[in-house]
């Protein structure tokens, strides 16, 4: 009878649409601001935020180097797990507009071309915001920069191991600052350190923006 009498309630509560509601678990690392959850092949792109520059000082605390006005990046989505957790993509694309680009440095006339090798990345997104991007096995993140010169075009080739960056849901950006690169070829012209900061803004899927749960 007690069996019966639980089976029965059990149908009554679900008959009224009493059920537990989901819980927080339910909902992906990545969604978007319309509340769909981000999926796994889903490709997110973004520029850099409006009035914003992406830039390679020589120093942390400095402003000579390259800045740039237009860039973006491209990723594809290969884990989306439930928040709290840890979302990953493969950065596919990172891209430089040279045609907004320019360059304060000493014997330097302007920039040729910033190219982003040994693509693609891992990026990972983390509930807490944490951005972190790595390169794949026995590689490095690396960029080769085209500078024009008195003397000829040459190239600066930097390298850093890793870059962590910032999600915000407040303008669904991604931001990065000061990540330190390291000169790795190239003549004296070239930095011997580039400092990478940049805002991308929104980070989108199919154009509508995308949240960090």
């Amino acid at each position: 009878m007690r069996t019966r009498t639980l089976l029965t309630l059990t149908a009554a509560v679900a008959a009224l649409g009493l059920t537990a509601p989901a819980s927080a678990a339910d909902t992906p690392v990545l969604t978007t601001t319309d509340g769909a959850a981000v999926a796994v092949g889903d490709v997110l792109d973004a520029s850099l935020a409006s009035g914003t520059a992406a830039t390679f000082y020589s120093s942390a605390t400095g402003t000579s180097g390259i800045s740039c006005t237009k860039s973006a990046f491209t990723a594809t989505v290969t884990d989306n797990p439930a928040a709290p957790g840890t979302a990953t993509e493969s950065l596919t694309s990172h891209s430089f507009d040279t045609s907004g680009c320019t360059a304060n440095v000493v014997g330097v006339l302007g920039v040729s071309g910033i190219t982003v090798d040994n693509l693609p990345y891992t990026t990972s997104v983390s509930s807490d915001g944490t951005v972190s991007v790595t390169p794949g096995a026995g590689s490095a993140i690396q960029s080769t920069v085209r500078l024009r010169t008195l003397l000829g075009t040459i190239n600066c080739v930097y390298r850093a191991p890793s870059l962590t960056g910032t999600a915000s849901n407040a303008d669904n950006s991604i931001t990065f600052t000061n990540q330190q690169f390291t000169k790795t070829s190239g003549s004296s012209l070239c930095f011997a350190n580039a400092f990478f900061t940049a805002k991308y803004s929104p980070v989108t899927k199919g154009g509508v923006a995308v949240n960090v749960n």
